[in-house]
């Protein structure tokens, strides 16, 4: 996921795709448990792709505060 395309998302949509992808590294830690994943650098880009988007969160929700001052 670019940078361009999560700037593109509302907040509302930010929240739940940091929800998925956390799922979604859990399920594949579980599944890397028991067999070897076929892309284990999976992890690391779903790992990526939330920083990504909780960045632009926090990034958001600082311009909030910076208006209501």
């Amino acid at each position: 996921m670019k940078t361009a395309e999560v700037k593109e998302l509302t907040t509302k949509e930010l929240i739940e795709r940091i929800e998925t992808e956390k799922a979604y590294i859990v399920r594949q830690k579980l599944n890397h448990a028991i067999s070897p994943l076929d892309n284990p650098l999976s992890l690391r880009t779903a790992r990526r792709n939330i920083a990504r988007l909780m960045t632009e969160l926090n990034r958001r929700k600082n311009e909030e505060k910076i208006k209501s001052n």
